[in-house]
């Protein structure tokens, strides 16, 4: 394997940035780690950009077979790295091999997943409505409609998963998916890593034949590049997984452009868990260290952290805070993913700790920039009342709601912003408190769960990793699953067109041997037109 090279990729070229450079730090030992990469001016966004509008059209009209195939080529490019990437995220990012091991299956499983996707044709949603001719009063013409790509997107590495949701990840793959080509903004934590995977997929494209532009992988300091190429006119929509300021600063300038494009920005979510009587009264301490556990995951850097546990007071919800209080308490730290989210983090505890009591504190951190896990409560009144306790801390801090009533846990539920998730805590008793809540609920988040924790996203056909704003920026789309596709996605419809120039899709007996609904009626794959 060779060394990195600290070079931006632009196609197939490897290109020195003229910019402010950028370093990763071992957020373990506060080691800046070689080597430097210079920032990306907007000549190289303009010049990536014009690559992947010329790739564009050439690569939206791939075979499935030929798509689906490169996709399974990066994930196999991406395995091959072996220890090296491995090696590279850890330093980067201060996570564990068995966690970055996990994290590298799991991207290279949704590569996977969406080359079975490609392959089925599903995702054309082809429609067909033949031509009535004789029709009364009014004849009707030959419809037919299928989804074609939107164009070049734009891609945001996240830094809380330097590979599932970064170079190759859930947005990447479900654009190149689409037929889209990607332009990605590498986030600045883990530029190594970024580059490595980046390689992974230069490769692929090279081998798979298909046009250079088709990716490209940017390296930049503060908001120019990533601003510039949300700015580009080459740009039709864009990924994005961060704070809420910078997905709101990407969506301001994608909507103040001559053409405004979509921005698929998941910003911020506290998840809340409701701990119904039920369920208090027959396992408040087994609910208690089951959610401490979900709450110290990866140090708390998880989109799905349960920042919020709401409860109705008595002696089952006292249970669950001693619980909950005891294995804070044994919490060890953990190093947090970056110097700028562990400040973060460090500002959000001051915050809750002027406006909430302090039930307990984990152990405290002995070097580099570790999280000290936190537990507060609050009473629902002040909860209410208080916009500071109801912003995210990214982080192991969570807040319990002591509610003086099932109303008052009401009020609180449709208090809340949008979110990613909501989980109900529930015994048989609890079944008519939980149906009254689940009407807000659906109109709260994109998952509900039951008896369960919302760490944890399973990359699947139903999963729906999404929500009202803030958690996502377009509430009626996921990030993660195959549903993702569509995002990338717009319907085209053509009337009266001769056969000739029709896309295979389309055509009368089905050569893509695909799904499609023909005069309202589902055609099966070996069925003709």
């Amino acid at each position: 394997m060779s060394l990195l090279k600290g070079q931006s990729l632009i196609g197939q070229h490897w290109i020195d940035g003229t910019r402010q450079e950028i370093r990763a730090i071992n957020p373990a030992t506060g080691v800046m780690l070689d080597p430097p990469y210079k920032g990306c001016g907007e000549e190289d966004v303009e010049r990536a950009s014009e690559l992947a509008n010329s790739a564009f059209d050439s690569y939206r009209e791939t075979s499935l077979e030929a798509r689906a195939t490169f996709l399974e080529t990066i994930a196999s490019e991406i395995e091959a790295l072996g220890d090296v990437l491995i090696d590279r995220a850890m330093a980067e990012s201060g996570l564990p091999r068995a966690r970055l091991e996990g994290e590298r299956g799991r991207t290279c499983g949704q590569l996977r997943l969406f080359a079975s996707v490609v392959r089925s044709g599903e995702w054309l949603d082809v429609r067909i409505d033949p031509s009535l001719p004789d029709r009364q009063p009014l004849p009707r013409a030959d419809l037919r409609q299928r989804h074609i790509a939107v164009g070049p997107v734009a891609v945001f590495g996240a830094s809380n998963f330097p590979l599932a949701f970064s170079v190759a990840g859930g947005d990447t793959a479900s654009a190149l998916a689409a037929g889209c080509p990607v332009i990605v903004k590498a986030h600045s934590a883990h530029p190594g890593t970024s580059e490595l995977v980046g390689q992974a997929v230069q490769n692929a494209v090279s081998q798979c034949q298909l046009p250079e532009g088709v990716f490209s992988l940017l390296f930049g300091s503060g908001r120019e590049v990533g601003q510039a190429l949300v700015a580009n006119p080459a740009i039709q929509a864009v990924g994005f997984t961060g704070s809420r300021a910078g997905g709101m600063a990407l969506l301001a300038t994608a909507q103040s452009r001559a053409q405004p494009i979509p921005v698929y920005a998941e910003m911020s979510s506290i998840n809340p868990v409701f701990v119904l009587p039920g369920a208090l009264s027959a396992r408040a301490r087994v609910l208690g260290e089951g959610f401490v556990a979900s709450l110290n995951m990866g140090a708390g850097q998880f989109c799905t952290n349960p920042g919020l546990v709401i409860a109705v007071k008595g002696s089952g919800l006292d249970a669950f805070i001693e619980a909950a209080g005891a294995a804070v308490s044994e919490s060890c730290a953990q190093t947090m993913l970056t110097p700028g989210i562990h400040q973060a983090y460090e500002n959000g505890i001051s915050q809750l700790s002027d406006n909430a009591q302090e039930v307990a504190r984990g152990k405290p951190g002995k070097e580099g920039y570790q999280c000290q896990t936190v537990l507060y409560t609050t009473p629902a009144i002040d909860f209410l009342r208080s916009k500071a306790l109801q912003e995210e801390v990214f982080g192991a801090a969570s807040l319990i709601i002591e509610c003086n009533d099932e109303h008052e846990m009401q009020q609180v539920a449709k208090r809340l912003e949008g979110q990613l998730t909501a989980t109900l805590q529930v015994d048989e008793e609890d079944m008519e408190v939980a149906r009254t809540l689940l009407p807000v609920l659906e109109q709260k988040v994109g998952r509900i769960l039951v008896n369960g924790w919302p760490t944890g996203v399973e990359v699947c056909h139903a999963m729906v990793h999404g929500g009202p704003f803030p958690a996502t920026s377009d509430t009626r789309t996921t990030s993660v699953g195959s549903a993702a596709i569509h995002r990338f996605l717009r319907p085209v419809c053509y009337q009266d067109m001769p056969m000739a120039l029709l896309p295979d899709a389309l055509k009368d007996g089905n050569p893509l041997k695909i799904a499609r609904l023909v005069d309202g009626k589902r055609e099966h794959d070996n069925d003709n037109a």
